[in-house]
């Protein structure tokens, strides 16, 4: 009896001190350190009330326009900030200096577009996501040097470019999310430091065209998305060095061609990894490698019979697939 009363002696005086309070309006896990205010009507950091045990803050779709370091200092042991889908404007410079622990923030759909050198240099992030912001310029002086960032999305901005100075930041990268930009170019030497990279998504973009050293020292890389962009032609030796890739999109873009050879390394191709679909193929005796390829790669395309020809007037509409010897005017 005496111990069931200690118990609720200690439990009662530890509500009194604060470790079982909770902001208004949102819910707190106290076995799992957690809190989440989703849907509220905040207009600011709820950082009054937080249990200073938290170790994750979720706070999506409120009205919440800043934060600053003052917000970040009430949680110290906080690993993981999630803020979906509020109002941030900006970043002050030092508002994770709070927080050594923080290893995951994703800021996705805010209004951030211009953010201040450092701001992400006081924490030991892993995981950064910017989606779906206002980004024009992703500055290589946001980050330390040797970051320890594993994951980056930057998707769903106004990026025109990506620097090396950026990249070379990096070293660490296994994720690299650029899709939904304006990025028309890759400078070739972009992605050399990016020896541990393993996902790249590049799809909606405005690329024309990739430099032939692009993907040389890229040899983790397992996921490659080029979907939805204007190319019109690929180096012949683009993927030598991707001979661990699973899954390659090259879907709705405008390839006519592929050169001899292009898809010889990808031997690593899942079932169905490979998506070639929505392009303007030109079946005249330059398809006869692709012809040849899928002929003996079938299982790796992705409905290989939505290769579909654009011309000749006489083969619009038919599969590259279907094609036959006399119609690619080939000789046994």
């Amino acid at each position: 009896m005496k111990s069931q009363c200690a118990l609720a002696f200690l439990w009662l005086a530890s509500f009194c001190h604060g470790t079982l309070s909770c902001p208004e309006l949102c819910k707190c896990y106290h076995r799992r350190a957690e809190v989440v205010c989703n849907e509220v009507s905040l207009t600011a950091y709820p950082s009054e009330g937080l249990p200073k045990n938290t170790t994750m803050v979720t706070i999506q779709f409120t009205n919440i326009t800043s934060i600053s370091e003052q917000h970040l200092n009430a949680t110290p042991q906080l690993q993981g900030l999630h803020m979906y889908n509020n109002h941030l404007q900006s970043l002050p410079t030092d508002f994770l200096r709070g927080v050594p622990h923080l290893n995951t923030l994703d800021l996705t759909e805010n209004k951030l577009s211009d953010l201040p050198a450092g701001v992400f240099s006081h924490a030991p992030l892993l995981s950064l996501v910017l989606k779906n912001n206002q980004i024009e310029k992703a500055d290589p002086e946001w980050l330390p040097d040797n970051s320890s960032i594993t994951w980056l999305d930057l998707s769903g901005n106004l990026l025109t470019k990506i620097t090396v100075a950026l990249l070379q930041k990096l070293p660490h990268l296994e994720n690299l999310d650029l899709s939904n930009n304006r990025m028309e170019k890759i400078s070739a030497n972009s992605l050399h430091s990016l020896t541990k990279l393993e996902r790249l998504n590049l799809q909606d973009n405005k690329l024309i065209t990739l430099d032939v050293s692009t993907f040389q020292s890229t040899r983790n890389l397992t996921y490659l998305f080029l979907s939805r962009n204007k190319l019109n032609e690929l180096p012949q030796n683009l993927f030598e060095e991707l001979t661990q890739l699973r899954a390659l999109s090259l879907e709705d873009n405008q390839l006519r061609h592929v050169p001899t050879g292009l898809l010889d390394p990808l031997n690593s191709l899942d079932e169905e990894g490979l998506d070639l679909s929505a392009n303007p193929w030109l079946c005249d005796g330059k398809v006869e490698y692709l012809w040849r390829w899928l002929q003996k790669n079938k299982k790796k395309v992705f409905l290989p019979e939505t290769i579909i020809c654009a011309s000749p007037r006489s083969l619009v509409g038919r599969s590259v697939m279907s094609l036959t010897e006399t119609e690619l005017n080939l000789q046994s």
